[in-house]
Order: structure tokens, then C-alpha cells, then sequence
């Protein structure tokens, strides 16, 4: 892979949060490589670090509480850590654009949605502001909303509608990297339907990368590339949909699929994972995953290196030491 094919490069990234009541290991020495126009699915548990690496990437973890340190942290070749704030607002927005979980709390109340696209365009693009609101316009008519009601509040639209005006938003400046946190979670089966594909349909135009934050391994197949499963902070298991979902490497990946409902048989109990993720403020010393795995043994004391399987996929685990170690991957 070469550097001009690389949207986003993360090395050793690490996010703590210094709390008065001890410290939070957020994300624990996390690397990340994004291509160019490619879609990668960031999966996991509540609490595996997943929106703070979003955060780290816009840099808008707050500080204090929040330490940020990194060894690589680039979009587009640019150094977003030591880039003045000025630099950065200009890069917000227009390089990077973040689709929120909530778009009640993303979007002001008190400004028309047509106003609020209008003015992340007359921030980012050399254009009148005249100009900004007839692009806003098409922006609206381009997630499937009239232009007309561009002259509408948030609260005047629907939950489903709403996140239509958010990716609008994000996608006004065509962003090279777009993040999307939990971006259907709010929305019913139907409406969610409706986001994805749009979203899908938006990426595929403007030729973006796509980091999809979500808990649903179902949304990753459909719109996805690669996968990343986060685990305590750390990317356990990463490859294509094919290594990920087919080839499954890691105890805790296998414990994500054979927790699923099994379609075929409606009476099966359902397998959950066992125990609960750690406690961010006190960590296992070895792997964070060991007091929750079935496979674990004296070796996982230690933490575990990365193993490669193939060119496309990796897995955190030291059991790959052990001759002969699979895994147990359930048929659903």
C-alpha cells in the first residue's frame, strides 16, 4: 500500500481519561490504515473504545480529562495532532465529516436545516453564502428531502428525517474520510433501510472512505469492506468481510457471532459471552479478554502480540502460538 492510497494512517494510538477516582484507558495502543474510497466496519462492545477513536481522529476528545497520545495520526497525509486549531477548523468538516448517533443533539434547534448545511459550505468552500444555500438546497434533494423545506426547524422533521439532514451535513463539503457513530441506532427497520443505502449510494459519488462505528454486524456486511474488532481499547481481530466473517480468528469475534440469534432454529437459547468487558480503570496486565475466554491458559498472562494470517488479516492472540489452535465458529 502506498502513502498516496492512504486516507487514514493511526500508529500506537493511545486515549486516557484522568478522572479524579483513577484513570480511564480509553483506547490502548490502537493502528488504523484506511485506502482511499474504501469502507471499514468498527465493531464491538459498549465500552470497547470505538466512539473515543472517532473522537481522537476529529481531535475533539476534551482536554481535561482526556490525554491523547499517538505515534501516527494522519488524513490524507497531514498531521492532524500538530495542526494549529485554525488548520484543523478547516480540516473539519471538509477532509473529515462525522455523521453523530443522535441527530437531535447534532443539529441546532434554533437554525433551519437548510441554514445549517448552507453554513458548513460558506465555512469550507470559496463561495457567497447565496451560493451555499441554492448547494444546500440540492444537498436536501439529494438525501430525499424537498428543497422547499429547507426553511424548516430540526424538531419539524422526523428522527429518520433528521439523520437525512445530518449526513447532508457531513457530506455537503465531499469529505475524503467520513465516520459514522451508531448512525441508525435511533431509526426503526424500515427508515434504517432507507440511511444505509443513501449513505451508500452518497460514498460510492463522492469517492469517500467510510468508518462505520456500529454494534451490528449485519449493517457491517451490507456496506463494508474491511472489519476491526475492538476490544478493550484495542483492535483484536482486523480483515476483509471475507477473513472477518468466514475465516473467524479471534475468541472474542467468535464469541460476537455465536451470540447471535441462530435464524434457522427460532427455539435455540441464545449463547452470550460470558462475563463482562473490564473495567477501563483497571485492566488485566496480560490480555483483556483472558477472564472472558474459553480458551485461555497461563500464556495469556502476557500481553499478546499481533498474528498474522494472511496479507488482508490479523488477530491479537498469543493461543495462534499453541500448534494446531482453532477456534469453534458456530453455523447460523
Amino acid at each position: 500500500m502506498s502513502d498516496t492510497e492512504v486516507i487514514l494512517d493511526i500508529s500506537n494510538l493511545n486515549v486516557r481519561y484522568e478522572a479524579e477516582d483513577g484513570i480511564v484507558m480509553a483506547v490502548n495502543g490502537l493502528d488504523l490504515q484506511i485506502e482511499r474510497g474504501r469502507a471499514i466496519g468498527l465493531v464491538g462492545e459498549t465500552g470497547a473504545g470505538k466512539t473515543t477513536t472517532a473522537l481522537a481522529i476529529l481531535r475533539l476528545v476534551p482536554d481535561p480529562p482526556g490525554v491523547v497520545e499517538c505515534e501516527k495520526l494522519e488524513v490524507n497525509g497531514r498531521d492532524i495532532l500538530s495542526m494549529p486549531i485554525q488548520e484543523l477548523e478547516k480540516v473539519r468538516g471538509k477532509d473529515i465529516s462525522m455523521i453523530f448517533q443522535d441527530p437531535m443533539t447534532a443539529l441546532n434547534p434554533v437554525f433551519t436545516v437548510g441554514d445549517q448545511i448552507a453554513e458548513s459550505i460558506h465555512l469550507h468552500e470559496d463561495v457567497s453564502y447565496a451560493e451555499a444555500q441554492k448547494r444546500a438546497i440540492g444537498m436536501l434533494e439529494l438525501v430525499g428531502i424537498p428543497g422547499e423545506r429547507g426553511s424548516e426547524y430540526p424538531h419539524q422533521f422526523s428522527g429518520g428525517m433528521q439523520q437525512r439532514v445530518v449526513i447532508a451535513i457531513a457530506l455537503a463539503c465531499h469529505p475524503k474520510l467520513l465516520i459514522a457513530d451508531e448512525p441508525t441506532t435511533a431509526l426503526d427497520v424500515t427508515i434504517q433501510a432507507q440511511v444505509l443505502d443513501l449513505m451508500k449510494n452518497l460514498r460510492q459519488q463522492y469517492k469517500s472512505s467510510l468508518i462505520m462505528i456500529t454494534h451490528d454486524l449485519g449493517i457491517v456486511a451490507e456496506i463494508c469492506d474491511e472489519v476491526a474488532v475492538m476490544y478493550a481499547g484495542v483492535i483484536v481481530e482486523k480483515g476483509t468481510l471475507e477473513d472477518v466473517f468466514n475465516r473467524t480468528k479471534h475468541p472474542y469475534t467468535e464469541g460476537l457471532f455465536n451470540s447471535l440469534p441462530n435464524v434457522r432454529d427460532r427455539k435455540a437459547k441464545l449463547n452470550p459471552i460470558k462475563g463482562l468487558i473490564p473495567d477501563p480503570t483497571n485492566l488485566p496486565s496480560g490480555c483483556a479478554f483472558c477472564p472472558r475466554c474459553p480458551y485461555a491458559d497461563e500464556r495469556c498472562n502476557d500481553k499478546p502480540a499481533n498474528h498474522k494470517v494472511s496479507d488482508t488479516h490479523i488477530v491479537r492472540c498469543c493461543a495462534y502460538e499453541r500448534p494446531g489452535f482453532s477456534i469453534n465458529r458456530k453455523e447460523r
